[in-house]
């Protein structure tokens, strides 16, 4: 029987910049393929069809006010901003603990600073929307979607490598 891995602590780097005490919270991203029904004649019942992966965004929420962050708002290149969370595991039944590294290259869509008011604590919310994801796990890349070059590894398999061919990349 195993315990269940659970975040022991977690920093956020912004550019390559360490934001270590600053970021208090980050709901990472949300996996979600699109898919539509699909019945045709003869079926009894509908299928889902893949049409590949929805967007993927990262919501973060800072301590305060952040000017290396403000300085990125409407950054023109799709991969303008490097997002990289690194989050340490651990079981209750092992001494060890599990890395796990998500990298997002994208920009940031929505910058709320929050409320002002002297003496009180102060949030700083940021929503990074992603052109590139990449999730490891001890080292070991298991997930991988770079949607401008047409790249979805899972597993190290290429799912894409095959539709790329067939189209001409």
């Amino acid at each position: 029987m195993g315990m269940p891995r659970k975040l022991k602590g977690f920093n956020l780097f912004h550019n390559g910049e360490n934001f270590v005490g600053q970021v208090a919270e980050i709901t990472l991203p949300k996996l979600t393929r699109k898919m539509e029904d699909w019945q045709g004649g003869g079926m009894s019942g509908p299928i889902k069809v893949d049409f590949g992966q929805e967007g993927v965004q990262m919501e973060w929420t800072a301590g305060g006010i952040m000017k290396s962050v403000l300085s990125q708002y409407g950054v023109t290149k799709h991969d303008g901003v490097l997002l990289r969370f690194a989050g340490g595991y651990q079981s209750e039944d092992s001494t060890s603990y599990d890395s796990v590294e998500i990298v997002v290259k994208g920009r940031h869509m929505e910058i709320d600073p929050g409320t002002a008011k002297a003496k009180e604590d102060t949030s700083f919310k940021v929503t990074t929307v992603a052109s590139y994801y990449k999730l490891s796990i001890n080292g070991e890349d298991i997930i991988e979607l770079d949607f401008v070059n047409m790249i979805e590894k899972v597993g190290g398999t290429d799912l894409l490598a095959a539709l790329r061919t067939a189209i001409g990349l």
